[in-house]
């Protein structure tokens, strides 16, 4: 079951606070959180599928690793990446195999988020599943 998100104010940042049942769902939340922090429409044209694979010795760490990773990967391949699956899994250390759909830059209408940040940055279990906060830089 897929999870939510929602942007909130931060200053002069961006806010994503995202809720799902599982470890994997919260983190592709908050990865749409951080496509929907770029733009509100995102077009249906599709510039592939790309993989994204980190691992940390935490899961907030892991968080903070994924979503810095989307970040490079966007000015990499020059494309907004979204509809994000994620697999989080410890192994000896916390791995998250993930994959997203580029979107190419010049099919959107996108401000620019700069970098992940760990300003109040939360990831946490819920007696519902897990909740994440975090604050992107604009």
């Amino acid at each position: 079951m897929g999870g939510e998100f929602a942007l909130r104010g931060h200053t002069a940042d961006v806010a994503v606070e995202a809720t799902a049942d599982s470890l994997a769902a919260v983190f592709e939340a908050t990865a749409g959180g951080l496509t929907a922090a770029h733009t509100e429409d995102v077009p249906a044209v599709d510039g592939g599928r790309f993989h994204v694979g980190v691992a940390a010795d935490s899961r907030t760490s892991l968080l903070f690793d994924y979503l810095d990773e989307l970040i490079y990967r966007r000015d990499v391949r020059a494309v907004l990446p979204t509809d994000h699956a994620v697999d989080v899994h410890w192994n000896g250390e916390w791995v998250a195999e993930a994959s997203a759909r580029g979107v190419p830059f010049d099919a959107v209408d996108a401000r620019e988020i700069k970098a992940v940040t760990y300003s109040e940055m939360c990831l946490e279990r819920t007696p519902d599943g897990w909740r994440a906060y975090v604050v992107f830089d604009v």
